[in-house]
């Protein structure tokens, strides 16, 4: 039999050290954020804290705690027979609730019964809480951050990828917020993580950067999609300096038509999209534009969108905010080899901008 050991509570815990982080807070508290690649093992779920606290106030909390208890106690070993059952005798947990006090204490014990070496986080989701604030605030400013910028369609979020597989550091806030940006950007694959998921998330890809290096960064706007980037970076980005990308209004519509294959799938959920910008231009163009979707003519639909709404946007944007330019890349096919080409003269191009160009502000 295992010996048993004692619960080590730690501060400020490397996470990656642990065969496994768990959140034993409801489903509720885990959905709205968590560690970055925990799992939710909770000791109550939704519906029970909503009672125990109910308890709490309405009677009292001894009858408070006596039913908590027997709830905890049923939820965890039901967690014992099904999440834990195959864990190896190495198996290594790091627990936390919502101050690191009495739920996650309960699930720790009886894991250190077993004889599992059991961390558990001081201060619990609180205290992690306050470091992403921490890491946003203070990380962000520090960084030697490049936008990369460009019209709709010239592929930047690829290109920032190739940069990084040719060992670039790279930042990207579409792929953490799920959206790319616009009217027409939501992810088809599932919706946006809740605001302070999305910051522990972008917290934990700072945190992994080098500060010395340069960073590149798809240009945005502060909020992507339902979620807003933080103050401390949307700031960072408006003083950095800019690489454009640009290329052929055919390659571009090419481009998206590969891009957004769930639109041409579902026309009519693109139509009740489109409706949202009659305000901006009128029933004329968007009927327009929805008679060009009915027919079936998608690259003329693209190539008019692109026209008459996204790229006016997008120079006006670039008119308000006031940069340093390092350069132009002209991606004239953006094909897979033009993308990787593309990701070459801009690591080049940056290779050869002046240090205090890079300089953070």
């Amino acid at each position: 039999m295992a010996r048993e050991r004692p619960v080590k509570i730690v501060q400020a815990p490397d996470f990656a050290a642990y065969s496994e982080v768990i959140d034993v807070r409801s489903p509720a508290e885990f959905a709205e954020d968590h560690v970055p690649g925990a799992v939710n093992c909770w000791v109550l779920d939704d519906a029970q804290r909503a009672e125990v606290g109910t308890i709490y106030k309405q009677v009292s909390p001894f009858e408070a705690k006596k039913r908590g208890a027997a709830l905890v106690a049923a939820n965890i070993g039901r967690w014992m027979a099904t999440h834990f059952a195959d864990k190896p005798r190495d198996y290594r947990p790091l627990v936390y609730c919502w101050r690191g006090g009495q739920r996650s204490m309960s699930l720790a014990t009886v894991l250190a019964r077993v004889g599992w070496a059991v961390h558990v986080m001081e201060g619990g989701y609180k205290r992690y809480r306050a470091r992403v604030r921490e890491t946003l605030a203070e990380t962000a400013p520090r960084l030697h951050l490049v936008v990369l910028a460009g019209l709709t369609g010239t592929a930047k979020t690829r290109l920032l990828h190739a940069l990084r597989a040719r060992g670039e550091q790279i930042l990207d806030l579409e792929g953490l917020a799920r959206h790319k940006g616009s009217l027409l950007g939501h992810d088809p694959a599932g919706p946006q993580p809740a605001q302070k998921y999305f910051e522990s998330l972008l917290a934990r890809e700072l945190a992994a950067l080098d500060p010395a290096r340069p960073v590149w960064v798809e240009s945005e706007s502060n909020k992507i999609g339902n979620l807003y980037c933080p103050e401390a970076l949307w700031r960072r980005m408006k003083d950095a300096p800019v690489v454009e990308v640009t290329a052929p209004l055919d390659a571009r519509v090419a481009y998206l038509l590969r891009d957004y294959p769930h639109f041409q799938a579902d026309p009519a959920a693109l139509k009740r999209r489109l409706d949202h910008l009659v305000a901006r231009h009128g029933h004329a163009t968007v009927d327009h534009w929805h008679a060009l979707i009915d027919a079936g003519d998608w690259p003329a639909f693209v190539a008019d969108l692109l026209t008459r709404h996204y790229d006016p946007s997008y120079r006006r944007s670039i008119a308000r905010h006031a940069r340093l330019v390092l350069g132009r890349v002209t991606l004239p096919a953006l094909d897979e080899a033009d993308i990787a080409a593309g990701a070459g003269r801009l690591a080049a191009l940056l290779a050869e901008a002046p240090a205090e160009a890079l300089a953070a502000s």
